[in-house]
């Protein structure tokens, strides 16, 4: 007890001086030649495993850190402790009582606690890997080396990040400092401060690296300091990379052919090396040698055979279980009243003769289950151990040398984002403990945590007694109001007048996914086409000009299309339209259809952009908000053009099943559309193909704004579809200038405009469908047997090819200027283009049949049709 109180309140946390001890990264150094050089704590502090990882060969693997390594939980917190403290020295204490502290997911998140508890009242943040339905990201990056790379930052009170106090980041090594400096720019174009202090248990960035952090800081006009436990490096010989994986592919096939339990590989004792006396650090074996329990788990008085005794802790209602969301002083303040209690009932849960008790945490919920460990350590005599599971692949080779002795693999239980995967922990099996904790949230108490391969049942196997204590996952209270749209300049260029997105912003998560992959999974059904985004296409300077030369030759037509379809609007439909856009091809349209309004008629119409999705439908929470703020009645959905009439029809059924969910009924399915080619609407501008040079580009052409994602794991039942604002863009777009090029002309179109809008309003213009049945006449001809692959007019045509595999182009024969920008995107991507006669459009693009990366050749002769 002395010695765990001494570690926290006095940092005194030498770690190992080696002598005749075993340094537990002597057997991939001796193997690999790997070298750990630096401070003298650093090989006490440190040691090595291989990854099973194609990015990285090696792993360090902290013995205070409390993941992989199990350690006294008063070790593991006083390091975090006496780091914060360190800070809060550096800062002084006005700066200090201003700063708020971020730390990284997985493994560092009960560090950064730990330092935030050490430098005072500093609210705190982690990243997280788990997104939470309704909470909107506050900000993102990329972990390149991690295994599981994307970090997404879910402040349930944005203004934690807005302060302009000094931002501490905390990690458990800072190597490359790639990922710190992927934070730091991603938040200092949102939230910049003048300071910033890293802090990391050990320092190991090479010489090449070392420079980095102060160019960053010179780059962005800002402080940036470091703090850490010690300093070092790691020298890494040539061809480490490769030895490494022949090392982790010949034992990992050693110990499978040896037959190892698939829960432990291979099994056998835990011996850490013991510190020296008054280290702060006791041995991982210092009770004896490690022992086999039985295999099977210990019935209780009823006769069943739980794998575990589940604890009430009585976790105070509405404290976070971590730092997901944020945790602030008051959070603090409660956790520690609360400890004391706690920790009773699971000392009260233990077997009478336990001696030594592992507390086991759960991946990112590492500091609840470290302080409750610590606490418990603080008020009995048993001997405590910490760590936590985690998502990290490594080895496990049973030897002194070697950082992980043992490993349990199990299933994922918390319904990851990710999908199913196996999760670890390290360590643990075979190592005397008479008991182990585990601690989860309840988002991972889930059937697969109590399957007779998971977790519990895994460590019944390696000990006499399991109990489980699980802490309520906590969510952020939503508000009871939906958002107000979202506008520019903050989200989109186009002026805030413009549009109002009914979004929510994704800006910060990544979304893209190469074409290729997004088109195989699309086709195999593995993933709906809303659920990622492709990579925006960056047009060349000769697409450039054939964009400028479309518009300047196309700028007339399209006014008096935008006239005609207006006043058919203001006619027939309402005389004071709510205009609701498609989003995002509708969008240019119902701007240029408000402008004609204010410069025909001085209305200043309100206009939104909502989505709506194939296969899904509209967002019935925008349907909620327009109904709250709006007359149904008046609501006029806009869209750019109409294909086969996909949309059109989705729509229709869309709103049928929320008059009948919602009991609103008003809205109208008939949609107004700057051109009808597939005669599907009885509102246009037009029913000629022709060229409307917006449908030439993406997102710059669209006020800098993705096509909408619709997304399980980031759209929550009562949010708003997703969309990016690509700010990054800025450069390239030309959506005001395509809407102001299109407006100039509206003076010399507007009689024009008007006399075919009233000639329009007495003809019968009822919807035909011809371009329906022209599509599954081309859909069967070719024999590609889906509608969907095949994508008729000019606009539709133009998306195959910058967003999808394209097969080949069907062609009227005869077409002009108006394909000129399709058939140099043909010569670009390889696909043929086929001149036909009779086609009732301009242009028919045919997505790639039965699309597979193993395709070969734009003729598609690689696959079966």
């Amino acid at each position: 007890m002395e010695k765990a109180e001494k570690a926290v309140n006095e940092g005194e946390h030498q770690v190992c001086d080696e002598g005749d001890r075993v340094w537990s990264g002597s057997w991939v150094a001796e193997r690999l030649g790997v070298e750990l050089v630096g401070d003298d704590p650093l090989t006490g502090l440190l040691g090595l495993a291989l990854r099973r990882n194609p990015k990285r060969a090696h792993l360090l693997v902290s013995n205070v850190l409390g993941k992989h390594v199990p350690q006294s939980p008063s070790v593991v917190y006083g390091y975090g402790v006496e780091l914060g403290r360190r800070v809060r020295e550096l800062l002084g204490a006005e700066e200090a009582g201003r700063a708020v502290v971020l730390g990284y997911a997985e493994t560092a998140t009960g560090l950064g606690h730990s330092v935030a508890d050490g430098l005072g009242l500093a609210p705190y943040l982690h990243s997280t890997r788990r997104p939470v339905a309704g909470v909107a990201a506050a900000g993102g990056f990329e972990e390149a080396h991690s295994h599981a790379t994307s970090h997404l930052l879910l402040p349930e009170d944005p203004a934690l990040l807005g302060g302009d106090g000094p931002l501490v980041l905390v990690d458990d090594e800072f190597s490359t400092g790639n990922t710190v400096l992927n934070t730091v720019r991603d938040l200092h174009q949102r939230y910049p401060r003048r300071r910033y202090v890293v802090v990391a248990l050990v320092d190991m960035r090479s010489a090449a690296d070392a420079g980095r952090l102060e160019e960053f800081a010179r780059e962005i006009g800002a402080r940036v300091d470091l703090v850490a436990a010690a300093s070092g490096t790691v020298r890494l010989p040539e061809g480490v990379l490769e030895k490494g994986q022949e090392l982790v592919a010949r034992y990992a096939s050693e110990s499978a052919a040896e037959g190892s339990p698939a829960g432990a590989a291979p099994s056998g004792p835990v011996a850490q090396s013991p510190a020296p006396p008054d280290s702060g650090v006791a041995p991982l074996g210092a009770r004896g040698t490690a022992r086999t329990a039985p295999t099977e788990p210990h019935p209780d008085g009823n006769g069943t055979a739980p794998h575990a005794t589940r604890i009430d802790l009585h976790w105070p209602a509405g404290l976070p279980d971590g730092a997901r969301h944020g945790f602030t002083p008051a959070h603090r303040a409660r956790l520690e009243d609360a400890l004391p209690a706690m920790a009773a009932r699971i000392a009260e849960a233990l077997p009478h003769n336990a001696r030594r008790v592992h507390i086991l945490g759960f991946e990112e919920l590492m500091y609840a289950p470290l302080r409750l460990a610590r606490e418990l350590e603080r008020v009995t005599d048993i001997e405590v151990r910490y760590s936590t599971t985690t998502r990290s692949p490594v080895l496990a080779v049973d030897d002194p040398g070697y950082a992980i002795r043992t490993r349990l693999a199990f299933p994922a239980h918390d319904d990851p984002a990710d999908g199913p995967g196996e999760r670890y922990a390290y360590n643990v099996a075979d190592a005397g403990f008479d008991a182990v904790v585990a601690v989860v949230d309840s988002a991972g108490d889930t059937p697969a945590l109590h399957a007779p391969d998971g977790l519990l049942a895994r460590l019944a196997a390696h000990t006499p007694r399991v109990l489980l204590a699980v802490i309520p996952s906590y969510a952020p209270e939503r508000p009871s109001m939906l958002p107000e749209p979202l506008r520019g300049p903050a989200f989109s260029s186009y002026a805030p007048e413009e549009v109002g997105w009914l979004l929510q912003d994704l800006s910060d998560v990544t979304l893209e996914a190469p074409t290729e992959e997004r088109e195989e999974a699309i086709q195999s059904g593995g993933a709906h086409y809303a659920e990622s985004l492709p990579v925006e296409y960056q047009p060349s300077e000769q697409y450039q000009e054939l964009f400028h030369a479309a518009l300047e030759d196309s700028a007339a037509r399209i006014a008096q299309a935008v006239g005609v379809v207006t006043e058919t609007v203001l006619a027939e439909r309402s005389p004071r339209p709510v205009l609701v856009s498609l989003a995002r091809a509708g969008t240019p349209v119902g701007i240029l259809m408000r402008r004609w309004a204010q410069h025909r008629h001085g209305l200043d119409l309100p206009h939104y952009a909502v989505s709506i999705v194939r296969g899904r439908g509209i967002d019935a929470n925008a349907l909620r908000w327009l109904a709250r703020h709006h007359d149904p009645r008046d609501v006029v959905f806009v869209d750019g053009w109409t294909g086969k009439g996909a949309i059109t029809r989705e729509l229709a059924k869309a709103l049928e099943e929320f008059e009948k969910s919602d009991g609103i009924t008003g809205f109208d399915p008939e949609i107004a559309v700057l051109a009808d080619p597939g005669s599907c609407v009885r509102t246009y501008g037009t029913r000629e193909d022709f060229l409307i040079p917006s449908a030439c580009l993406n997102s710059t052409v669209s006020g800098l704004i993705s096509r909408t994602v619709l997304r399980a794991d980031l759209v929550g039942p009562d949010d708003f579809h997703g969309a990016k604002f690509y700010r990054e863009l800025a450069g390239t777009d030309v959506s005001v200038a395509f809407l102001d090029a299109v407006c100039a002309r509206f003076p010399e179109v507007a009689d024009a405009a008007c006399a075919q809008a009233k000639e329009l309003l007495a003809t019968d213009r009822s919807p035909t469908w011809e371009g329906w049945a022209a599509v599954e006449r081309i859909s069967e001809e070719y024999a590609i047997h889906d509608v969907n692959l095949v994508k008729p007019g000019v606009g539709e045509t133009t998306r195959v090819m910058l967003r999808r595999v394209p097969w080949k182009v069907l062609a009227r024969a005869g077409a002009g200027s108006d394909l000129d920008h399709v058939r140099l995107l043909a010569e670009q991507r390889g696909v043929p283009v086929e001149e036909v006669d009779g086609l009732p459009y301009t242009c028919v693009g045919l997505i790639h049949p039965k699309y597979t990366r193993g395709a070969t050749g734009a003729d598609g002769k690689a696959v079966s049709v």
